[in-house]
This record gives structure tokens, C-alpha cells and sequence, in this order.
């Protein structure tokens, strides 16, 4: 998920305004987003931060980077559809980086290994994490759920990102949260190819 490294500046977690007829009902598009932002610079700002980076997707989805640029902020590193951004508010202020994968889990041998690493700050990810937990328990033994508890930096530094999915070393892709009938599929896809070998 995301992880970068800078220094001096604030990170933008996750910004999003509810936008569904169900619930609350769409508030998009009535400055609520910009409101937050602006905020976040302000308290930054006061705090000494040299400026503020956020990340966002490529493609028009979830955290869209086309929405940061229109604030002003500019992209400073980019890793497959995720685009780290950033608004200097000095001219002495650095580009934050993305932090590259640098690690993938051990597996067990004759076993499925799901191995989560969970930082907490993200809702889908917490959600993803506890349908990945309750799909390996249908397989009994025959499944290892790891948790990696990335609430800690050296954590995060050591594997490159602070939340993610794997069966045995493959990642899962988890941004839309994945369903838990689609987690339990592919740990039944894997199972099936361990029965083979």
C-alpha cells in the first residue's frame, strides 16, 4: 500500500468525501475535499512541515492524483499506478520517495502461507485484512494466516509498504478490498495446486 519516505513534510493518508446515494448520500463536489486539504496545509504549515505529500492513483479511481495537481501539488516519484505527490512550502524543502517492496513472507512447506501485514490506518485494508483471516480458517491445517504487524517503521523499511495481501509470496491485489468469497477463491485455487505437487 503506501509508504514513503521524506523529511519535513506531512502525508496525506487517505482523503475522501462520501459520494454514495446510500447512507449519508453524496456530499462530492461541494468543496468539502479542498476544505480538508487546505486544513491539513494550514496545520502543517503551523506545525514547521516544509510541505505536504499525499499519494494518489494514475487511473480515474479512489485518491485520484489529477485531483492533488489541481491543489497544486506535484508528482515526485510514481510505482505502477500509485503516484506519490507533493506541494513544497519552501524552496528548501525535499521530494519525498516511495518506498520499494523489499521483502516477500516466508511460506510453509506443504502448507498455504497468508501472510497480512496490517499498519491499521487504512478501513479497507483493516476490512481486507480480516476477510483474508477468516477465508485461511476455512481450510484448517492445511493454511498458515500470518500476521505482520507494520505499525512499526523498521517494519514498514524492512518490507517496503505498510499493508499488504500475500498467498504463499504472491501479493493479492487489495485496492478495491477484495470480497471474501474472492480471497477464499484464491487460497481454493492455490490449495488445489498443492494437492498436485
Amino acid at each position: 500500500m503506501v509508504s514513503a519516505e521524506g523529511e519535513d513534510l506531512y502525508f496525506v493518508l487517505c482523503i475522501w468525501v462520501h459520494g454514495h446515494k446510500k447512507g449519508q448520500g453524496n456530499f462530492q463536489k461541494r468543496g468539502m475535499g479542498k476544505a480538508l486539504l487546505q486544513a491539513a496545509e494550514e496545520d502543517a504549515k503551523k506545525r514547521g512541515a516544509q510541505g505536504m505529500a499525499a499519494w494518489g492513483m494514475a487511473i480515474p479511481v479512489f485518491m485520484r492524483a489529477s485531483w492533488f495537481k489541481k491543489h497544486g501539488y506535484k508528482p515526485a516519484d510514481k510505482m505502477g499506478m500509485q503516484v506519490l505527490l507533493w506541494k513544497p512550502f519552501s524552496k528548501d524543502a525535499r521530494p519525498p520517495r516511495w518506498i520499494k517492496p523489499r521483502k516477500t513472507p516466508e511460506t510453509t512447506p506443504g502448507r498455504i502461507t497468508v501472510t497480512a501485514l496490517l499498519h491499521g490506518w487504512c478501513p479497507a485494508m483493516n476490512m481486507t485484512y480480516e476477510r483474508a483471516k477468516r477465508a485461511a480458517s476455512e481450510f484448517g491445517d492445511r493454511v498458515v494466516f500470518r500476521t505482520v504487524d507494520a505499525f512499526n517503521r523498521d517494519v514498514i523499511l524492512e518490507w517496503g509498504t505498510s499493508d499488504a495481501l500475500f498467498i504463499d509470496q504472491k501479493q493479492v491485489r487489495t485496492g478495491p478490498p477484495p470480497s471474501y468469497k474472492k480471497i477464499k477463491n484464491k487460497i481454493a485455487k492455490r490449495a488445489k495446486g498443492l494437492r498436485r505437487a
